[in-house]
């Protein structure tokens, strides 16, 4: 199926087979996952309309977003858009890029709604239509974007390796990319691909993880961080036929662009001490599912972690110990399993140190 044939189907999918968010008929476009308190403050200030229209899979508001500027690919109706716009403040902007008329008519409708139920002068959100393996030809500026973010939508785009090259030349040196989206556990038959139903309930058009970390490395996002995942089940009997005897996964990324990252995570030697300060996590610091750093803690970290939190908006709130002149060799359990949760490994968890 050609590019063409493949956005409009999705758009047909998303624009008029889908009312809400009660019409899916599995829950890989779901998000089940309970927000903390202060993401639920600002989702109370979402209008009603907006909500009902929304098809995620995940929380994609990472930390320290005061006066960021934040493009929002495939923001559909505009919740998170809307939500971050609350955490950027009025002093940062929210840009959202979707394809599907219907949705950014449900976005347009209640700029000024929120504007107002946010107490701002004028509004930080604005909307644009395009598709996201051309962002190149919005009028879009590179390296302005502090973090780009997407729920549920990359597996939609027939060509993922364009929608990442292209965030990349949007993003600043140091910004990164969190985003939630859908996994298989192998690659998916184009059969299946080209079902509709399967691919506009982002199942079909989801990435074998080992492939979605080529391209993410070929796109120049060097060691790519998994924050949360966890498996989907689909819930539907006639969809399960189809396509069950394949694992799928709801996973959040974050992908930075920094110059220098390695393939593995290289022992130099060194450590950071998160000295609090990032509003809402000021006891624990998780820069991903594998390094959740205490407060005031002496953290060993690989090369890769120190220039994550050196070269980035975190860097005010940690202290630097040591420098890349002395190497000692590979993180020993620094392997290339499956990332997502397994019944043998499924806390994720770090006692400290890299890998």
């Amino acid at each position: 199926m050609s590019t063409d044939n493949k956005h409009q189907q999705t758009q047909e999918y998303y624009g008029e087979t889908l009312q809400s968010s009660f019409d899916l008929q599995t829950n890989a476009c779901c998000t089940d996952t309970q927000p903390p308190s202060w993401l639920k403050a600002a989702l109370i200030n979402v209008h009603d309309e907006v909500m009902t229209r929304y098809y995620g899979c995940g929380l994609v508001a990472p930390e320290q977003l005061k006066g960021c500027r934040i493009l929002d690919l495939g923001s559909g109706s505009g919740r998170d858009c809307y939500v971050l716009a609350q955490l950027v403040g009025e002093e940062g902007e929210v840009v959202g890029v979707d394809m599907t008329d219907q949705q950014l008519e449900v976005a347009n409708r209640h700029v000024d709604w929120h504007k107002e139920k946010f107490g701002y002068q004028k509004s930080n959100v604005r909307f644009v239509k395009g598709y996201l393996e051309q962002l190149d030809q919005l009028g879009l500026e590179e390296n302005s974007f502090d973090i780009i973010v997407s729920n549920c939508v990359i597996n939609l785009c027939p060509d993922k390796a364009a929608v990442l090259e292209q965030a990349y030349k949007l993003l600043k040196p140091g910004g990164e990319i969190y985003f939630s989206d859908v996994y298989s556990d192998r690659r998916v038959s184009a059969e299946l691909v080209a079902d509709p139903v399967l691919h506009g309930e982002c199942l079909s058009g989801a990435l074998y993880w080992n492939d979605f970390i080529n391209l993410a490395k070929g796109a120049g996002f060097g060691d790519p961080r998994l924050v949360e995942d966890r498996p989907i089940t689909i819930a539907n009997e006639a969809i399960e036929e189809k396509i069950g005897h394949i694992g799928f996964f709801s996973a959040t990324w974050r992908l930075f662009k920094l110059e220098g990252l390695e393939s593995h995570c290289e022992d130099y030697g060194q450590a950071v001490i998160y000295r609090g300060g990032i509003e809402n996590h000021e006891n624990v610091f998780a820069l991903d599912n594998h390094h959740l750093i205490d407060k005031n803690r002496i953290f060993p970290v690989c090369g890769n972690t120190w220039k994550m939190l050196h070269d980035t908006r975190f860097a005010e709130f940690f202290e630097f110990i040591g420098d890349f002149s002395n190497h000692y060799g590979i993180y020993a359990d620094c392997g290339t399993l499956m990332p997502f949760a397994t019944a043998e490994s499924a806390d994720g968890s770090s006692g400290g140190g890299c890998c």
